[in-house]
């Protein structure tokens, strides 16, 4: 438990690097998801811009990254961030693979919250004479708003995941925290502060996010 006191100064500086993580890759990995999300959504048979090549390769390409786990994926993308100038370790290093690691999730979730919208909201606003992007671009986003809010607080849980996750590539964070001071000093209580502090912050996350969704969907 002493050893413990000591160490919040350092519990403290790794919450705000699992703080920073997670928002940064939320920033990065939510609009780059968005966007691949939203192509899926246009791009899939019968919506607005059926193109059956785009959807497939899209469709592939999200498939193949998305079941890959996420420890393993942190190994495999050190090389390729150093290639491209990104330390193989640290908080750069952890925006990067978080990023690239939910890029992928955030987009299926995008595009099967953006199905639920009724196709007779899209036809109407057809025969109402919206044209294609603006139905794409503006309606559906607002009308399928309550489940997305919903689908990023899910994807911001994850991220915090995640983050303990990267702290075994020594990623930062309580992750590595956790492991540096805890599991490898045999220390319980320097463990479960951890497990502790990440609680905290997914249950103000998802606290936020479903109060968000319910003032949506009252609208």
């Amino acid at each position: 438990m002493d050893r413990l006191i000591q160490l919040l100064p350092v519990m403290w500086e790794a919450t705000i690097e699992t703080l920073v993580v997670a928002s940064g890759a939320l920033v990065l990995g939510g609009i780059g998801g968005l966007v691949l999300g939203m192509a899926l959504y246009a791009t899939r048979a019968g919506s607005l811009f059926p193109n059956r090549v785009v959807f497939g390769v899209l469709n592939v390409v999200v498939n193949t990254f998305r079941p890959i786990p996420f420890i393993i994926l942190l190994l495999a993308l050190q090389p390729i961030a150093r290639g491209i100038g990104v330390p193989g370790t640290g908080v750069p290093f952890a925006i990067f693979a978080i990023t690239i690691a939910s890029l992928f999730a955030i987009s299926r979730i995008v595009e099967q919250n953006l199905l639920t919208v009724r196709p007779g909201i899209i036809e109407a606003a057809r025969a109402a004479g919206a044209s294609r992007s603006r139905i794409l671009f503006r309606l559906i986003p607002r009308e399928a708003l309550g489940p997305l809010v919903l689908g990023y607080t899910f994807v911001v849980v994850a991220l915090v995941d995640m983050t303990a996750i990267a702290g075994a590539v020594s990623a930062g964070g309580l992750g590595e925290f956790a492991i540096n001071y805890g599991s490898k000093q045999f220390n319980p209580w320097v463990t479960w502060s951890a497990v502790l502090v990440i609680v905290i912050i997914v249950q103000a996350v998802q606290f936020v996010g479903n109060t968000l969704a319910r003032r949506v969907l009252r609208r």
